[in-house]
C-alpha cells in the first residue's frame, strides 16, 4: 500500500517531522485521521495499514515514529498488533484509538506496551498533541480513560489498602500532598484531570520544561512511579 503524500516536507525547526502509521479498518477513519494531521510541518502520515498484520509489515517496512492503532480489526486485533511491535527493537510508539473507553480495553492496551489510549471522537488539536507528546516519550491518555484507569486501578495502588474505608484513604492521600507547595498543588489536580504537559502549561501559564519539573518533583514528593499514581492519589483526596 502506497504511503500518502504529506502535506508538507518542512521540519518543525531544526528536528525532523515525527513519522506517523495509521491503522484502522475503516478508510474513512484513516482518511479523517490523515486530514488531522497532514497539515503539520511537525508530523508526517508515511503509511496506512488495514489490519494488525498489514501494520507489523508496514511499521517493518517506514519505520514510524508512532502509530495510531484501532483495537477491533479483523486478521489481527490492534492490541495484539502493539503487543507484537513492543517485542521488536527499536519499537514505534503507539497511541490505541477507539469508540469506547472499557476498562478492559483500557488495561489490555497499557499491558500490550500502548503509550496512549484516546477515544476516536479526540478533537484534533489534542490528537495532535497527543503524537507530538508520545513522540517525545510522554504517555498520554484521554480525562475519561484516565478516570476509567483509576477506577480500575484504585484496588491495587491505593494505599492504605482498597478495602479500607473511603475517608481513611482520604485522609491519607491528603496528608501526602500536605507537603506540596502551591504549583505543585495546581499541577497535582491538573495531572488529577488527565491533561498533558502542554495543557497544564496552558492552563497555568508556564513553560513545558517547567511542568515537567513538576511533575518530576511529585513523583519524588509521593513516592509514586508515574502519573496514574499521581492521579489516584489525587482523586483519593477529592481534589478533582
Amino acid at each position: 500500500m502506497s504511503p500518502p503524500a504529506s502535506s508538507s516536507e518542512s521540519s518543525h525547526g531544526d528536528a525532523a517531522p515525527v513519522r506517523v502509521l495509521l491503522v484502522d479498518d475503516d478508510p474513512l477513519v484513516r482518511s479523517a485521521l490523515g486530514l488531522m494531521l497532514g497539515g503539520r510541518a511537525d508530523l508526517r502520515v508515511v503509511g496506512e495499514a488495514g489490519d494488525g498484520l498489514e501494520a507489523l509489515e508496514a511499521a517493518e517496512r517506514l519505520t514510524p515514529d508512532v502509530v495510531l492503532m484501532d483495537i477491533r480489526m479483523p486478521r489481527l486485533d490492534g492490541l495484539e498488533a502493539t503487543r507484537r511491535l513492543q517485542e521488536r527493537g527499536e519499537a514505534p510508539h503507539v497511541i490505541v484509538l477507539t469508540t469506547f473507553d472499557a476498562d478492559d480495553q483500557v488495561v489490555g492496551a497499557l499491558g500490550a506496551g500502548a503509550d496512549g489510549f484516546l477515544l476516536k471522537d479526540t478533537p484534533p488539536a489534542r490528537l495532535v498533541e497527543a503524537v507530538l507528546a508520545v513522540a517525545a516519550g510522554e504517555p498520554m491518555l484521554s480525562p475519561s480513560v484516565t478516570r476509567t484507569l483509576i477506577e480500575r486501578l484504585r484496588d491495587v495502588e491505593a494505599d492504605p489498602p482498597a478495602d479500607a474505608p473511603a475517608d481513611a484513604r482520604q485522609q491519607d492521600a491528603l496528608a501526602r500532598l500536605a507537603g506540596l507547595t502551591d504549583r505543585e498543588s495546581e499541577v497535582a489536580r491538573a495531572v488529577g484531570r488527565g491533561l498533558s504537559n502542554a495543557e497544564i502549561a496552558r492552563e497555568l501559564h508556564l513553560s513545558v520544561p517547567t511542568v515537567k519539573a513538576h511533575v518530576s518533583r511529585l513523583l519524588e514528593k509521593l513516592a509514586t512511579s508515574n502519573r496514574t499514581q499521581i492521579a489516584i492519589c489525587v482523586h483519593d483526596a477529592g481534589w478533582v
